[in-house]
C-alpha cells in the first residue's frame, strides 16, 4: 500500500476519533441550558466532560497537523477556501474553552449565565459547521487549474452542505444526550434519556437523508455497507435508549459517527478535495508531501499514537463513575 493511501486512512481515523469523542462534548454543551435547571445541575452537566474535553480536542489538533504535513496542498486549499467557516469554528472552540475555565471564577449568577451561553454557542456552531465543511469536501468545490478556491461563501452553503451541518448537529446532540444519561444519576439521567429519544428522531431523519443522498450522488459499492451500518447504529441507539440501556445506546451513536465518517472518506478517495469545475481536483497523489516526509511521519505515528490512546483510555477509566447533584460541593467564594 502506498504511503499516501496510508496517510489518507490515518487522517480519516483521526477525524473519526475526533468526532466520536468531541461529538458528545458538543452535545453536552448544547444540552447545558436544557438539562441544567439550576446552577448545581449545570455543574453536574459540565463535570461529566470536565476531565476529558480538552484531551478530546487534541484529536482535532493532530488531524490538522497530519493534514498539513502529509497533504500540504489539501491543507492550504482547504483553509483558504473554507476560511470563514473554519475561523468561526476555531473562535467558537477558543471561547468555549475559556468559558469552561472562567465560569466558576466569580460567585455571580449573571457571570455564570454569560459563560453558559458561550458554552452553548461554542458547542452548537462547530457541531453544525463541521458537517457543512465535510459535506462540501465530498461534494466538491470550485477549484481552478492551480488548485485555488474559485468560489464564494455562498458556494459553501448549498442545500447538501446545510443538510450535512444539520446531520452532525443532531447526531452530536443525540451522542451527548446518551453520554449524559450514561454518566449521571438522578433526575438529570432521566431527563437526558427523554431528550435522547427526541434527538434520535431528528438524527435518524437528517442523517438518513444525508447518507442516502451521499450514497446516490457520490458513493460506491463499499459505502453502501458503511452507510447502512451508520443507520443501524442510530436505530440501535434509539432502541437501547428506550429500554434504559445507556451503554448500548452510546455504542450505537459512536458506531454511527465512526461509520458515517468512513462513508464520507471512502466516497472521497482517491480525491481529497474534488473540483466541480472539472479541473484542479486534489488527490492523494498531487496533494501529498514527499515520500521521505511520509516515511518519517509513519514511524512517528507508529510510536506515539498507541501511547496517546492508552493514556486517554486510562483517563476515561479513572473518571468512569456516574455523578449527580449529591457529588457537587457547596460553592465557595473565589478570592
Amino acid at each position: 500500500m502506498e504511503l499516501t493511501t496510508v496517510w489518507f486512512i490515518i487522517i480519516a481515523f483521526l477525524w473519526a476519533g475526533y468526532f466520536f469523542l468531541e461529538g458528545f462534548d458538543f452535545g453536552v454543551g448544547m444540552l447545558l441550558p436544557v438539562l441544567g435547571r439550576d446552577d448545581v445541575e449545570r455543574r453536574v452537566v459540565i463535570n461529566t466532560i470536565g476531565p476529558v474535553w480538552d484531551g478530546n480536542e487534541v484529536w482535532f489538533i493532530v488531524a490538522g497537523a497530519a493534514t498539513f504535513a502529509a497533504f500540504p496542498e489539501w491543507y492550504a486549499t482547504l483553509f483558504s477556501g473554507f476560511y470563514l467557516p473554519l475561523l468561526t469554528i476555531l473562535l467558537a472552540l477558543i471561547i468555549r474553552g475559556v468559558a469552561f475555565e472562567y465560569r466558576g471564577k466569580r460567585d455571580d449568577a449573571r457571570w455564570r449565565s454569560r459563560w453558559d451561553k458561550a458554552i452553548f454557542w461554542g458547542s452548537l456552531l462547530p457541531a453544525f459547521l463541521w458537517g457543512v465543511a465535510f459535506a462540501n469536501m465530498v461534494r466538491g468545490v470550485p477549484l481552478d487549474a492551480d488548485h485555488e478556491y474559485a468560489g464564494t461563501l455562498a458556494d459553501l452553503l448549498g442545500p447538501y452542505a446545510l443538510l450535512g451541518g444539520l446531520t452532525t448537529m443532531t447526531l452530536f446532540l443525540l451522542h451527548g444526550a446518551v453520554f449524559l444519561a450514561l454518566k449521571t444519576s438522578g433526575e438529570i439521567r432521566y431527563r437526558a434519556r427523554r431528550v435522547a429519544g427526541l434527538a434520535a428522531v431528528a438524527a435518524i431523519t437528517a442523517g438518513g437523508s444525508f447518507l442516502l443522498i451521499t450514497q446516490i450522488q457520490h458513493g460506491r459499492p463499499v459505502t453502501w455497507a458503511t452507510a447502512a451500518g451508520a443507520a443501524a447504529g442510530l436505530l440501535l441507539a434509539a432502541a437501547a435508549n428506550r429500554r434504559g440501556r445507556e451503554g448500548w445506546a452510546f455504542v450505537g451513536t459512536g458506531a454511527a459517527i465512526v461509520l458515517a465518517v468512513a462513508t464520507l472518506f471512502l466516497s472521497l478517495f482517491p480525491d481529497v478535495l474534488p473540483s466541480t469545475l472539472g479541473t484542479g481536483s486534489l488527490t492523494t497523489s498531487n496533494a501529498a508531501s514527499s515520500a521521505y516526509t511520509l516515511k518519517i511521519m509513519t514511524w512517528a505515528a507508529a510510536v506515539f499514537t498507541p501511547v496517546v490512546m492508552i493514556y486517554q483510555g486510562w483517563t476515561y477509566w479513572i473518571f468512569r463513575k456516574r455523578i449527580g447533584t449529591s457529588h457537587i460541593p457547596a460553592r465557595k467564594p473565589v478570592a
